[in-house]
């Protein structure tokens, strides 16, 4: 009897897209693999579900915002997709999102895929396989795709080259507006949201906020889906008036990112950097050179290689 190891990719495809989710499951470890590639090849052209990002500060309560945003877009018949972006932990299935109690009641539903990716040493806050696994998952009938990302720094800005929008999700008072301008949050937030809105200076910080911000500012109690109709409404407005130019942009934060994980994956930099550091060549000639050596070794390879 043959097993999932034993089948092709495009058998694997066949099955996902007939509600197998082993069989997604197993496409997934693939495109954290060498094998990205090949997933890639066998699903040819593919229109990108949406992708929201979330973002913010630990203990904000994102994954409960997700799980409420999940129910309502699952209540519009939406297939959804979450993909909880973890900066240590190895591939886990899910596990992540899987154990919290606002996700247990989408657990069972074959049209809600929850799983967990580690970054594995990927320079931004998002892994170097997530471009990949939103393409798959779009393969595979999944309208939306939710990205959380796990809010430890600077490097979580780097949800905005795949997300739009992008959503940063902050508790009222303890300075939170302030400390999201100064991490950059801000910088590229679409849509901020102040969650758990009814405990004491929600109002401050949403006045804070609109000092720091000009995106809109909304006030939500996801834990009791309170606003969860409001935040929808205003994540699909957002939508709707994307640009080319703004797809371009992302785009373009998107292969820079990955270029640069590429490159400092690169075999001649160690070697490189041992030159600049014994005074044999400058810097500025070293970085010409990597760059020269990665063009002409046509690696384009990126998709596995990171």
């Amino acid at each position: 009897m043959r097993t999932l190891s034993d089948v092709t990719i495009d058998e694997l495809i066949a099955a996902a897209r007939g509600g197998s989710q082993r069989a997604t499951g197993r496409l997934l470890s693939f495109v954290e693999s060498p094998r990205r590639g090949e997933v890639l090849d066998a699903l040819g052209p593919v229109t990108s579900a949406r992708v929201l990002g979330i973002t913010g500060p630990p203990g904000a309560g994102k994954s409960t915002t997700v799980g409420a945003l999940v129910g309502a877009y699952r209540a519009g018949g939406k297939r959804v997709a979450v993909l909880a972006v973890d900066p240590s932990s190895p591939y886990s299935g899910g596990a992540l999102l899987g154990d919290r109690i606002r996700m247990a009641a989408h657990i069972n539903d074959p049209d809600v895929l929850i799983r967990s990716v580690a970054t594995r040493g990927h320079l931004g806050g998002l892994a170097a396989a997530v471009p990949a696994a939103i393409t798959l998952l779009s393969a595979l009938g999944y309208d939306l795709v939710i990205l959380e990302t796990v809010g430890v720094g600077q490097s979580e800005i780097e949800i905005a080259a795949v997300a739009d929008p992008t959503v940063v999700v902050l508790n009222p008072g303890a300075g939170d507006a302030i400390q999201a301008a100064k991490a950059g949050l801000l910088e590229v937030a679409d849509i901020v949201v102040v969650n758990k809105a009814d405990r004491d200076g929600a109002d401050q910080t949403v006045r804070d906020l609109r000092g720091e911000t000009d995106v809109p500012i909304l006030k939500l109690i996801a834990a009791q889906n309170v606003g969860i109709t409001e935040f929808v409404d205003a994540i699909d407005t957002h939508h709707r008036a994307d640009t080319p130019r703004r797809r371009s942009a992302r785009a373009r934060s998107q292969i820079l990112s990955l270029a640069q994980t590429l490159l400092r994956n690169h075999p001649d930099l160690d070697r490189l950097a041992d030159s600049v550091a014994t005074g044999a060549e400058d810097a500025y000639t070293a970085a010409e050179r990597l760059f020269a050596a990665d063009v002409s070794e046509g690696r384009s390879s990126i998709r596995r290689d990171i």
